[in-house]
This record gives C-alpha cells, sequence and structure tokens, in this order.
C-alpha cells in the first residue's frame, strides 16, 4: 500500500456520492457532417454547480472509519466465501490427485477467474504437491500468489502528462457503472494533488446526470461545461476542449453517456465524440477509462472488448465493490485484454476510489490476511 495511505485523516470521508439514475433509452443524433455540426455548437458557459437538495448526516466523531483493507475485503466478500468454500470442501483430509484438481479448477472458473487463471493455478499444484496432503490454507495460498502474478504487470496509475494542456480524460461504459462518481473522486484526487480541473457533462441524454456531474464538481471547486438535456454530445465536447486549452486547464475529464455495447448505432455516437476531439488534438483523448461494474460478472469481458474497438480503451476502473460483486472477473480481463487497472472503487464517499494494488486484492479475494 501506498505511504499516503497511512497518513492521519487520509481515509476521511467528505462527502457521499450519488448513484447514477437508472438507464433510459438514448436518442440517436440526426446524421450530417460532424464539421458541421461543431461549427455550429453554440458558445459554452461554465455552469453552477447546485447544492445538495439536502445536508449529509453528521458522522459522529468517535465512529470509527472503515480501513481500506477492510472496505476490499468487504466488496470481495462474495468472491472469497465462495472459493474458499468449495476449496475447503476438496481439501478436507484429502491428498491432491486429479480429481481434487478437477474440482479445483471448476470452482474457480465458476468463481469468474477465466480459465487460463484457473489452469495455471492448478499446474502449479500439480507440479509442486501432486499426490501428498494439501491444506485448504495452503491452496489459498498458491490462489493468492497466482492471482497476484496475472494482476500485477497491470496494476499500473493513471499518469496526466503536464505536456498536454490539456490531458483529455474521456470516460465511458455502460448506465449504471458509475461513471459520474468516479469522475467526481478522481477530479477530487487530481485537484487534491494542485491539478487545475475541469468537467465536461457529455451525458447530455438524462438531465439527471447533468445536474449530478454538476453537484460533484461543487464539491471539488471544478467548473462544469454542460448544455441542455438532448443537446449534441460531440459538439459539446469539442467547445469544452477549447475552453480548456484557452483557459490552460491541467485536466479535461469528459462524462458520456451510457451505451448498451451490444447496440451499434449508439456506440457509433460515442466514436463520434472522439473524432471530434482529434479535430483539436489529434492525440486526444488521451486517456480513455472504461468503468466496469463489479457485480456482472461474464458480460464485463464483451464490454471492454467493445468499448475498445470503439473508443481505445487506455485503462479499466472496477466499481461497486461491494458484498454482490464478482470480482474474480477482473483477474480473467487481466489475462484477456493486459489493459492497465487504474482504480478500484469501493463506495460512494469521495476518498472511495483508489489506486489498484494488485497483492491486496489477491489476498482479499482467496479470504487471506495481509
Amino acid at each position: 500500500m501506498s505511504d499516503d495511505k497511512a497518513k492521519p485523516g487520509f481515509w476521511k470521508r467528505m462527502f457521499g456520492g450519488s448513484p447514477e439514475p437508472a438507464a433510459q433509452p438514448a436518442p440517436i443524433e440526426p446524421t450530417g457532417a460532424e464539421a458541421a455540426a461543431v461549427s455550429t455548437a453554440s458558445p459554452v458557459e461554465p455552469q453552477p454547480a447546485p447544492s445538495p437538495a439536502a445536508p449529509e448526516p453528521a458522522v459522529a466523531a468517535d465512529a470509527p472509519k472503515p480501513s481500506w483493507w477492510s472496505k476490499l475485503k468487504s466488496g470481495l466478500a462474495r468472491t472469497s466465501s465462495s472459493l474458499t468454500t468449495g476449496i475447503t470442501a476438496i481439501f478436507t483430509k484429502r491428498k491432491l490427485d486429479a480429481a481434487t484438481l478437477e474440482e479445483l479448477e471448476d470452482v474457480l472458473i465458476q468463481a469468474d477467474l477465466g480459465l487460463d487463471t484457473a489452469m495455471r493455478i492448478t499446474e502449479t499444484l500439480r507440479r509442486d504437491r501432486f499426490d501428498k496432503e494439501i491444506s485448504d490454507e495452503e491452496v489459498r495460498a498458491v490462489l493468492a500468489a497466482e492471482v497476484e502474478k496475472v494482476l500485477a504487470p497491470h496494476a499500473v496509475p493513471l499518469t496526466i502528462d503536464p505536456t498536454k494542456k490539456p490531458h483529455v480524460v474521456l470516460v465511458v461504459g455502460v448506465n449504471g457503472t458509475g461513471k459520474t462518481t468516479t469522475i467526481g473522486k478522481l477530479s477530487a484526487e487530481l485537484t487534491r494533488a494542485g491539478r487545475s480541473v475541469m468537467l465536461c457533462a457529455g451525458d447530455t441524454f438524462r438531465a439527471a446526470a447533468i445536474d449530478q456531474l454538476r453537484i460533484w464538481g461543487g464539491r471539488v471547486g471544478a467548473p462544469v461545461i454542460a448544455r441542455e438535456p438532448g443537446a449534441d454530445a460531440a459538439g459539446l465536447a469539442f467547445d469544452a476542449l477549447k475552453q480548456a486549452r484557452d483557459e490552460g486547464r491541467d485536466v479535461l475529464i469528459i462524462d458520456t453517456a451510457g451505451r448498451l455495447q451490444n447496440k451499434a448505432e449508439l456506440m457509433a455516437e460515442l466514436g463520434k465524440i472522439v473524432r471530434v476531439l482529434k479535430k483539436q488534438d489529434p492525440e486526444a483523448p488521451h486517456s480513455v477509462l472504461l468503468t466496469l461494474d463489479a457485480t456482472t460478472g461474464q458480460n464485463a469481458l464483451n464490454q471492454v472488448e467493445i468499448f475498445g474497438q470503439v473508443a481505445g480503451v487506455t485503462g479499466l476502473v472496477m466499481t461497486k465493490l461491494d458484498g454482490t460483486a464478482r470480482g474474480g472477473i477482473l483477474v480473467a480481463i487481466a489475462a484477456k485484454f493486459k489493459l492497465p487497472i487504474h482504480y478500484i472503487g469501493v463506495g460512494e464517499g469521495i476518498d472511495d476510489l483508489e489506486p489498484f494494488d494488485a497483492a491486496d486484492f489477491a489476498k482479499a479475494i482467496a479470504g487471506l490476511e495481509r
């Protein structure tokens, strides 16, 4: 874990995020030349951030504050419990033979770890412990070690390029995966690090999403560029980039409408945003973050593939690691796509987004202590 996590007050919860509203049908933009759409865009002004409707409940001064490790363990409880129960049932007073290895492989696959990782774990056990008695604790230790080997090369912090003014971060994903909340948490982190941040409410299909981003902007002190619901998202992104450049902002973070990855016509609109940004900066967006809901399981694999093809995903953020999460899917994603994993989110608070730590994740998923 980083030194920052040990600093007094680091985990103090400043604010609670609002969950993203339920998905609504997204109207399809009228066809036409993209350049024309941009050239007719109306001027954009930073939108004031309204205050939340009601104050947040006060936290008692002596209320215990859960540590990051306890949040992570709780978030992965479903997966670790499933694995621990299955492994214990298999390896109680039994030698490691072909039958037990086959049963173990089934347990690992059912936990969404993926066939490749399951085979790595069973092959390691076959090589080192075949025909010998082995405890469930020893099996889980091997599980944690092999999972860490898969994840460690991809535990990469998000890097903001100071030579890009602004560094454009495009956040994509299906509705309900926590895009807007992730943007709020990320902008808070960047602001604390001394970065000048601007937000763009590119989910123009939902008024609630625009309002939610304005609230986050107010909390972290970042101006929000927005238009009325139904406005052209590509034109808005173009104007936001121009304004961020004119103001010398360090970072521009662009929210996008949630799109089901199997709707080609809607995914095409996301591609339009990317192309329009490149009209001003051929290298933009500099980072494309895909938010993945940890409760979705195998469907997340398809999301990574399709969003990668359309938007050029450069990194992942896994959100909603709570007691219902199926966190094993992150291991399968890392093994297949080998994309950087920047962050994981374990709550709605402003500080509940943490740089991904492969060792901690592996131990938590195997039900081990640090």
